[in-house]
């Protein structure tokens, strides 16, 4: 119970230090305590009373509403201003400033350079009606004329060849849903003293975190494997038990994010290599990341890598999660059975782990019946857990990017909105959801557009983004009673 709301408290503060830390001067340690302080009393009066006393209603949903209020007031509290924002943007602009906009804002093109913007605008293809100088960008509102792909094409070839690389042009759709094209400053990327590749790839750090990952899911698998410290201490040769595991929950992870990666760098964006995330406890790791340092061009681009990486994953995982179930021993439920209760697990939580487990176990798998999972069928597990966190339809999450490029980014902000709401009602209904549904409501709903942010997908990735959402409500539906008397487990 304390490990979880240690690993709940370091989740916490990263996502609070990642995305308040940049828009408000509240200290971050008050904003991380207040959001929490649920988890904490929650945890608190579990460990007093444990199930002899039921918690009361005030103590279960006051903190629970309440929390995220003072949150967001504390954050406008101390919210920076937009001048204070902009400022080094503005600085910037200032040398190329000979004029002011009528709106007061600076203007980074002269009078001649404006002219050449206009003439960026063909009317058959966007009819400009406006320039908008705002400190971060030159909004180009108009009417669109022909197909978007075409017209952020033209335009784009248009504005690299009359101002070069200083523009990244952007396509983009207003509140109303009017596409208009904004151009901001491209930042510079390269520095004279150390090559873009060497400072995005860093292939020594991510090998050493490969290889210290490597070495802590290895002890975390003899753990697993029924391997006692002092039996470790006495044959140090017992680690290599946790080899089944830890090649396991690796290969799972790696080729997510190498997915992710690949797929990157053939789009042309720059990304970082795979960075695993070691710990010494739990699971061994807290997972693996990428980061991709350049836009998304389109939104091809974003559908595209964001279902890579649960694609390649659960590539890997359901082949290993069908091997190590075939070695995983059958044992009777007990009241104590939860997604992570390994010596007892009730595969009956998700359809496809209850499918999964009745091919791989057969006859010998029936109802009122549990599962001891072998160290293999762990790291199986936990990469369809790891797909179905992914395939959230949420903020940053790849499920929250592939509604973003099928739907648009407006849609994709209200999906996400229910999504949060759906979590936190079966967070209510069943208590493992509740760490998700926590991580949501820190997590920011809504994500970067990509440059073409206008032209939708084509018909073929419709599918397939449905076919992920699928994949998502098969992990975390329950076995229909029906179907698990078809299986008879």
């Amino acid at each position: 119970m304390w490990l979880f709301l240690f690993l709940l408290g370091i989740i916490t503060y990263l996502i609070v230090q990642n995305n308040a830390a940049k828009i408000t001067r509240t200290p971050i340690w008050l904003l991380w305590s207040v959001l929490m302080l649920p988890a904490f009393l929650w945890t608190l009066w579990a460990a007093i009373y444990g199930e002899k006393e039921p918690m009361p209603l005030i103590l279960l949903l006051g903190p629970f509403l309440v929390c995220p209020w003072l949150y967001w007031w504390l954050v406008q509290r101390g919210r920076i201003t937009s001048s204070t924002e902009s400022g080094s943007e503005q600085a910037d602009l200032a040398p190329l400033s000979t004029a002011n906009s009528p709106t007061g804002g600076p203007r980074p093109i002269d009078a001649h350079e404006e002219k050449s913007l206009r003439d960026c605008f063909p009317w058959g293809v966007y009819y400009l009606q406006q320039l908008d100088y705002r400190p971060q960008a030159i909004l180009c509102r108009g009417k669109l004329q022909a197909a978007p792909e075409m017209a952020y094409q033209r335009i784009k070839e248009n504005v690299e060849r009359a101002f070069g690389d200083r523009f990244l042009v952007l396509f983009q759709e207003s509140l109303q849903g009017q596409p208009f094209f904004a151009l901001v400053p491209n930042p510079k990327t390269e520095t004279p003293t150390q090559p873009e590749t060497d400072r995005l790839t860093r292939p020594w750090l991510a090998l050493a975190l490969l290889l210290i990952t490597s070495f802590t899911t290895l002890v975390v698998g003899a753990g697993m494997s029924g391997v006692t410290d002092k039996a470790l201490q006495s044959n140090p040769e017992a680690l290599w038990q946790g080899l089944p595991y830890s090649v396991g929950i690796i290969l799972i992870l790696g080729c997510h994010e190498l997915s992710h990666y690949l797929t990157a760098r053939a789009y042309g964006i720059r990304s970082t290599l795979p960075y695993f995330i070691p710990v010494p406890f739990f699971l061994g790791t807290f997972g693996a990341f990428i980061q991709m340092k350049s836009p998304v061009p389109h939104r091809r681009a974003l559908f595209d890598v964001a279902l890579a990486g649960p694609l390649g994953g659960l590539v890997v995982a359901l082949p290993l999660l069908w091997w190590g179930l075939s070695q995983s021993q059958v044992v009777p439920l007990t009241e104590k059975s939860n997604l992570l209760t390994f010596s007892s697990l009730d595969p009956r939580f998700s359809v496809l782990m209850g499918v999964v487990s009745k091919l791989a176990l057969g006859a010998s798998f029936g109802p009122e019946q549990g599962l001891a999972l072998h160290p293999l069928a762990i790291a199986g597990y936990l990469g369809l857990i790891v797909t179905a966190l992914n395939l959230m339809p949420f903020g940053q999450l790849d499920g929250g990017h592939i509604i973003h490029a099928m739907l648009g980014q407006r849609a994709a902000i209200v999906v996400g909105q229910l999504t949060r709401i759906v979590m936190l009602v079966l967070a209510f209904l069943r208590h493992d959801f509740f760490l998700w549904a926590i991580i949501l409501l820190l997590m920011p709903v809504g994500d970067q557009p990509a440059l073409n942010d206008v032209t939708e997908l084509d018909n073929r990735r419709d599918l397939l983004g449905i076919l992920a959402m699928t994949i998502l409500v098969s992990i975390l539906l329950p076995l229909p009673g029906a179907l698990a008397q078809w299986l008879r487990i």
